[in-house]
């Protein structure tokens, strides 16, 4: 991987936070709330997305890794770097990443039965974090799993794997706090697009059977890394 393999920022692409936020608010209302998804338990591909930075030479890479759920093996995977898209805006992260997400997800020969974002969906200020924009530009099922709740309360979970509870934004459960291991801090869960709540926690415990992070998760976070490292040796 190379500087030259570099992918521009599309033409047209928001430059300034009052582009990105309208962009935001039109492609939120294309966001589908009200499919189920695959169920837990069905054959899937689902596909882990990561990104990193390199400040230094201003570009963002992605990675993204396929697994067979069934078997938690990968079945492939890819990287890319981009141009940061976008300056740094709180609530508008996505805009920095999604070009060179999107072009990662070109170069995966199978398609996802589901992407799983190091992130969030719904549980976003503006209802729209990269899981929903990622799941709406692609017409792909998303879920965002995030490491913390960000802005938003809520209660602890139970003590066992598998006990959740709701991630609160007033009264609004915007994405649940799950517990993926005994004795582990919990993750969030929360819908990006074409999946639902119950799914989306359901699909993140299945991808999670031995660690606090999704199989998906920690995959994508490794090749991330490597590929991160290996333009930083270039």
């Amino acid at each position: 991987m190379s500087m030259a393999e570099v992918t521009d920022v599309p033409p047209g692409w928001p430059t300034t936070e009052a582009e990105a936020t309208a962009l935001q608010d039109e492609l939120r209302g294309r966001t589908v709330l009200d499919e189920p998804g695959s169920p837990p338990g069905e054959p899937l591909v689902a596909v882990g997305v990561d990104v990193a930075y390199d400040d230094e030479r201003d570009v963002v890479v992605a990675a993204a890794v396929a697994l067979d759920t069934a078997t938690l093996s990968v079945v492939e995977e890819a990287t890319a770097v981009g141009r940061v898209a976008f300056p740094y805006v709180p609530g508008l992260l996505a805009f920095r990443e999604i070009p060179t997400v999107l072009a990662v997800l070109e170069r995966l020969g199978v398609t996802p039965g589901l992407v799983v974002c190091d992130g969030y969906g719904l549980a976003h200020p503006r209802r729209f974090g990269l899981a929903s924009h990622l799941g709406v530009v692609t017409g792909l099922p998303t879920i965002g799993v995030a490491k913390n709740p960000f802005t938003f309360r809520y209660d602890a979970p139970g003590p066992h794997r598998g006990d959740t509870s709701p991630l609160l934004d007033g009264e609004e459960e915007v994405g649940r706090a799950l517990r993926t291991q005994p004795g582990v801090k919990p993750v969030f869960v929360s819908v990006g697009h074409r999946t639902s709540l119950d799914n989306a926690v359901a699909h993140t415990l299945a991808l999670a059977p031995a660690f606090r992070l999704p199989e998906t998760t920690r995959a994508a976070d490794g090749l991330c890394r490597r590929a991160l490292k290996g333009l930083v040796a270039g």
